[in-house]
Order: C-alpha cells, then sequence, then structure tokens
C-alpha cells in the first residue's frame, strides 16, 4: 500500500482532515477519538495574559462544547512546549487542558483527565494550513498502526474571562499516552531517560524510522530523552506491563510533527549535529539493525494498484467549477502515488489512459456557514474496501 503514505503526502499539500481507519472506532478510543468530526467548541479564559513561564500555575477556564450535545466544563489552562512555547514563535502558545471535574458519562470528554491541544501558534492564514498538515503526519501515523497516538480536530472560540472575542482558529486535541498504551494492552514506560536499540521491539522501531523518514522529520530519538524526562526525544516508549529500564520489545510512538518537512513551519530548522540545508532534505535516521524489519514493512504496505478515484464535493465547494480542483487532486495522486509527469491541464486525461475510473458527485450546501470538503474514495485492485480522506479549505 506505497500508495496510500504517497496519497496522503499528496493531499496533505492542500490539507488533508481525515484518514479513515476502519477499526479505530471499535478499538478502545474514549469517545473523544471514536469520530472524525470536527467539534465546535468554546474556550474561555485570561488567554491573553497567562505565563509562559514553566513554573507558572495553571490558570482557571471554562471549556464550551457547542452543538447537539452542548455541555460546559471547567478546566485549567497552562502553556506547554518548548519551541512554540516561545512568544517571539507563537503569539498562541500550545496548551494543556486539565478538566477540574470529571466529566459525565454522556460528555464527549468523558474519561478525560488531561489533554494536549495544539492551537494556531500564529493569526495568519499560513498558520492554519501547517496545523491542518501536522494533524494530518498523526492520521497518517494512525493509519499505519493502532500503536499511535489519535487525534481530534476542533474549531475553536477563543475568548477573554469577560467574554470579549479574540480568535477562531482551528486546534487538534492529541490522545494521552497512558491511554494510547491501554488500548494496545501496554504500559508507558517511566522513570527510564535512556535505553539501548536491542531494547526496542525491531519492527516498530523500523516503521517509525521509515514513517519519519516518508514525512521528512529529522528531530526525533527512539533511545533517549532531554536531561531530567523520560524517553523519549518527540517520542514515548511502551512496553508489556511492569515494563522497567532493562525490558524489552519496547514500542516508540513518535509524536510532535510541526518541524518536519510535511509541514515546514517557518521556524523550522534542522536539529544540532544533523548537517543538511533544511527540514525538507530527508534523512534516514533508523537503526542499521533494523533494515530487515524496514524492509518488510516497505514490502507490505506497497502492495496493490489505484482503480478508481471518487471525489465527492460538499458545501460551498459543490457550487463551484471543479475542473480545476478534480485535476489537482489527480495530480497528486497520479504523481505521488504512480510517479506520473501530470499537470492540471491533463490530469483526468492521463488518469483516463490509464484506466482509472473517475466518477465525481456534489453534494449542495445546507447551512450558510457549511465547511467545504472534499471527500477523496481511492480503491484498489487487491481491497474491496475504500479508503477514505477529507480535505478542508479552511482560512
Amino acid at each position: 500500500m506505497r500508495w496510500v503514505l504517497k496519497i496522503a503526502l499528496a493531499a496533505a499539500t492542500f490539507s488533508i482532515l481525515t484518514w479513515a481507519n476502519p477499526v479505530r472506532a471499535a478499538d478502545g478510543s474514549k469517545p473523544l477519538f471514536a469520530s472524525d468530526d470536527v467539534l465546535s467548541l468554546t474556550l474561555t479564559g485570561p488567554l491573553d495574559t497567562f505565563s509562559r513561564n514553566i513554573a507558572a500555575k495553571p490558570v482557571s477556564a471554562v471549556l464550551k462544547v457547542d452543538g447537539a450535545a452542548p455541555e460546559t466544563l471547567p478546566v485549567n489552562l497552562s502553556v506547554r512546549g518548548i519551541t512554540r512555547r516561545r512568544e517571539d514563535i507563537c503569539s498562541f502558545p500550545p496548551l494543556r487542558v486539565e478538566f477540574t471535574q470529571k466529566p459525565g458519562p454522556s460528555s464527549i470528554f468523558k474519561g478525560q483527565k488531561r489533554l494536549k491541544l495544539v492551537t494556531h501558534c500564529q493569526r495568519m492564514a499560513d498558520y492554519q494550513q501547517y496545523l491542518l498538515l501536522e494533524y494530518t503526519a498523526y492520521r497518517l501515523y494512525r493509519a499505519l498502526t493502532p500503536e499511535s497516538f489519535n487525534v481530534r480536530l476542533a474549531k475553536i472560540d477563543y475568548a477573554r474571562t469577560d467574554g470579549h472575542a479574540l480568535t477562531t482558529r482551528l486546534g487538534f486535541f492529541i490522545e494521552d499516552v497512558n491511554d494510547v498504551a491501554k488500548r494496545n494492552g501496554q504500559e508507558r514506560l517511566r522513570g527510564v531517560r535512556r535505553i539501548s536499540a536491542s531494547q526496542l521491539d525491531a519492527a516498530a522501531a523500523a516503521r517509525f524510522a521509515v514513517f519519519e523518514y516518508m514525512i521528512s522529520n529529522l528531530d526525533w530519538a527512539m533511545t533517549a530523552g532531554p536531561a531530567g524526562e523520560d524517553c523519549c526525544h518527540n517520542s514515548r516508549l511502551m512496553g508489556p506491563e511492569g515494563a522497567t529500564g532493562a525490558s524489552t520489545g519496547l514500542i516508540p510512538v513518535p509524536y510532535d510533527f510541526d518541524e518536519t518537512g510535511l509541514v515546514n513551519v517557518p521556524y523550522a530548522v534542522p536539529p544540532d549535529g544533523i548537517h543538511v540545508a533544511n527540514v525538507k532534505v530527508r534523512r534516514y535516521r533508523g537503526f542499521c539493525v533494523h533494515n530487515e524489519e524496514a524492509k518488510a514493512f516497505l514490502a507490505q504496505i506497497s502492495a496493490g494498484s489505484i482503480e478508481e478515484i471518487s471525489l465527492r464535493y460538499s458545501g460551498h465547494i459543490a457550487e463551484w467549477k471543479t475542473e480545476l480542483i478534480r485535476n489537482a487532486a489527480i495530480k497528486g495522486i497520479l504523481n505521488q502515488a504512480l510517479e506520473e509527469k501530470a499537470n492540471l491541464v491533463n490530469a483526468a486525461a492521463v488518469a483516463a489512459a490509464r484506466g482509472l475510473r473517475i466518477t465525481e458527485e456534489c453534494k449542495p450546501k445546507k447551512a450558510a456557514d457549511d465547511d467545504s470538503v472534499l471527500a477523496l474514495r481511492l480503491k484498489t485492485s487487491t481491497e474491496a474496501h475504500v479508503v477514505k480522506g477529507s480535505v478542508l479549505n479552511h482560512a
């Protein structure tokens, strides 16, 4: 299924919002991560005054869920992160959301205690696209393995404590690492800063390294963490119950993808000691001892060929002339997945010459504020089900 990875990378250039995983809703994910629907939230608190100091105390705020099942939840907020914590990098930093009261049994946040919230960083429209691309990276890895972080996208209205509106931007929640471990019958490894490569599960380590190479990520480690923190840098380790620093078969789970070549934020630079021109220059950083597992993983994901591409336009986009949008989507798929050299003019013709079936469907908007969504459905010669992705154009 190499095309699955390449299609996702191509579609990411115009912001993938959903990459379907048919087992995700039934794999033990809590309600927040059992659906891909975009949440509508309001977060009210001292959002324009809280301290970025790592020792600062959390501040009180209110999280309101809008929509069919509205609810209001008291929360504490604190600034998190390293690079994005800095005011010269992000005018609006990433947050940690802690629920001060246990969410009720019908709450979308049932079972949640503390969550990371990835925010927009800066007000410019480009930063919404960077956020969506980072969200895409999480969804890509989630499509490859359940040993990964779930994420949930939300449209968030931010307001001061006095109710004054600050901004409305997309953000996304990241699943708690303990829930990732529990879903997979594992336990998070704690209190260990460094391990040896021989302690890693070879197949999981190879998958991790190939994925990081695919999205051009250099800023990670599987065997060591920063001073004073658990292993590892931009990843966490899981193992069997009772796992210790001497355990083997440890599974690395990656996170934090803003400084990848896929996202390519303006502040992204290669890590110290890795001598490349910029973060878009790939370098494979996996361990040589796992080369055979890496080859096996690549073979596993390279089976199958595309037979059909279906495009469904909904919202405002359904009222537009869709030829250019169609050709842009087909071009990305052909050039990345099938190594063609299609362009915006000939993409549909190239697909037809390859014998690919192209279908289109328009679903007009139901409400004035409906988002424009392009859903891509692709069918292969070896799989009866359809892999789905959605693209949102959100300024």
